[in-house]
């Protein structure tokens, strides 16, 4: 149950820390998602929340949910006009030359028979911006936060891959795989609004992360 990860809950909005491994959209497997999960987040309204942008199926942390259908479409129009803010941390499999930089790196699709469909690095393709900062390193991997303007699909994950030359560790798409999974989680998150408090939440640290080695952002 997602119920005892709330990280902010109002009239209107509903942050959770999800879990990595847990599909915000129900997949073509049937597996269990995000949806099998929308009763138990009710928490007192009639409608179930809903999901108002997307986080990988790997990736972990703050989460979105509207409460009621006007908020949705205006937390949406936020998310559209590049007003959330958005912190993510990942571990990388190598260590940046820089320090820290912004990632300007517009994104396509592309896809294969062998390899199915995946993200770019494409002149021609959507316009998307990353700024980065490294936090830490150790054995040879790294502790990067990252704070995207645009939010296109794996655009953290292409950008660390094609700008940074070091794939997120776990990665199994851009990368390669870890038996701890994906090390990337969405920190934190802030969508303003106009004549209320901001919707602002933070996650907790990932254990797999401490596990690895990195034990604080």
């Amino acid at each position: 149950m997602l119920g005892d990860r709330v990280l902010f809950l109002d009239g209107e909005a509903l942050v959770i820390d999800k879990p990595a491994g847990l599909p915000v959209d129900r997949p073509r497997d049937g597996a269990i998602s995000l949806e099998n999960h929308l009763e138990s987040l009710r928490l007192g309204f009639r409608r179930w929340p809903m999901a108002v942008h997307r986080l990988d199926r790997d990736t972990s942390g703050c989460l979105l949910l509207s409460r009621n259908p006007k908020a949705h479409a205006r937390f949406q129009q936020a998310f559209e006009q590049g007003l959330v803010a958005k912190r993510y941390v990942a571990i990388l499999d190598a260590v940046p030359r820089a320090t820290a930089g912004l990632i300007d790196l517009p994104l396509a699709k592309i896809s294969s028979a062998e390899q199915g469909w995946r993200m770019t690095g494409d002149p021609r393709g959507k316009s998307a911006r990353t700024a980065w900062t490294l936090l830490a390193e150790k054995d040879g991997r790294a502790l990067v936060e990252f704070r995207p303007e645009t939010g296109r699909t794996h655009q953290i994950r292409v950008h660390a891959r094609e700008g940074l030359g070091a794939a997120v560790t776990g990665d199994a798409v851009y990368g390669a795989a870890h038996p701890a999974g994906m090390m990337l989680h969405a920190a934190a998150l802030t969508v303003p609004r106009a004549g209320k408090p901001d919707v602002a939440a933070e996650a907790p640290w990932p254990e797999r992360f401490a596990a690895a080695g990195f034990d604080h952002g």
